[in-house]
């Protein structure tokens, strides 16, 4: 009788689990297909834990109260999950022979093109020698109405005018080629599909789950840099109704805020929520022609600015 309640039990989950396996999953690009291994060498061996033990885990990294160093990335995967989702998973886990997933050996593709170093150029096609010289006008005697704008049709008809279609369709996270910056310090693209990481609010930025520093080693990802964690913007407050900034008083002390050459940096353990929305500033890479040619040539000190930012270094450069 118990085994007979047992495999309804499972079978029920099974059946309304399809959304659940995807998750399952998920977990298993880093922790083995048949769950056996240490997350990025540092969790628990998932598949010698009981369903009781998952149970608590998972609800743990929920509530912010479990794990060490692998508790925002843990996080971030569960936070938006219910509960009762949660022990579906778990028991999923412990019930499945093994999760066949293509990103069971993503990281280990990201490591490898890490490893070897290579990045794709950003303005290889954009800077083309013939293309700048077929579109330079100011040589040319006579300019077609054709060339005269950034459309490339009729100018008397719309019927055939559409704009340039952005496709963003990259690889998925885990096996994708990193983009060389733009130019020296320039916040690298996203060389991956977003597709279910956004939007990315303050409460889960699913980003952090292969950025942090602790973490982007393991998998051959970018770590979030030290500026990220830092705040660099003057302590502001208010004293007896006046505005302090930097301990001074606006108006009076600091006549303005630009008269603050270098702000008290303020370095923590954790991003800085002035920072969190990554996609402000990293753009993932569409799969389309410029409008135009580009005769910018990026001028980095060395080969390893193409991939690494020095910002850090000579962030006060002309300052001081």
């Amino acid at each position: 009788m118990k085994k007979l309640i047992k495999r309804v039990i499972i079978g029920s989950l099974l059946a309304t689990a399809s959304s659940y396996a995807v998750s399952v999953a998920v977990c298993a690009g880093c922790h083995g297909q048949n769950f056996e291994k240490k997350a990025m060498g540092k969790s628990l061996v998932v598949k010698d834990m009981s369903i009781k033990e998952i149970i608590a885990a998972l609800k743990g990294y929920k509530a912010g109260t479990y794990g060490d160093t692998m508790k925002q990335m843990m996080m971030t995967q569960v936070i938006d999950v219910k509960d009762s989702d949660l022990e579906a998973m778990a028991m999923l886990i412990k019930i499945n022979p093994g999760i066949q997933t293509e990103q069971a050996t993503g990281f280990a593709a990201t490591a490898a093109v890490a490893a070897a170093g290579v990045h794709i150029d950003l303005n290889e096609r954009a800077s083309d020698e013939m293309r700048i010289e077929q579109e330079d006008l100011g040589n040319r005697n006579t300019v077609s109405e054709v060339a005269l704008g950034l459309r490339k049709t009729d100018l008397y008809s719309e019927s055939k005018t559409y704009g340039n279609q952005a496709d963003y369709d990259r690889p998925a996270p885990g096996s994708s080629t990193k983009f060389e910056r733009a130019f020296k310090d320039a916040p690298p693209m996203i060389p991956h599909s977003v597709e279910g990481l956004l939007p990315i609010t303050k409460m889960n930025n699913q980003c952090l789950g292969c950025h942090l520093p602790e973490v982007a080693p393991a998998v051959g990802s970018t770590p979030i840099p030290a500026t990220h964690f830092t705040n660099y913007r003057p302590e502001t407050k208010m004293k007896d109704g006046e505005v302090l900034k930097e301990g001074k008083i606006v108006g009076k002390e600091l006549g303005n805020t630009s008269d603050i050459k270098i702000a008290k940096s303020h370095k923590a353990d954790t991003l800085y929520q002035g920072r969190f929305n990554c996609t402000q500033c990293h753009a993932p890479q569409s799969k389309m022609q410029t409008a135009v040619a580009n005769t910018f040539r990026p001028d980095f000190g060395n080969n390893s600015e193409k991939a690494h930012s020095s910002l850090l270094d000579h962030m006060n450069e002309g300052i001081e």
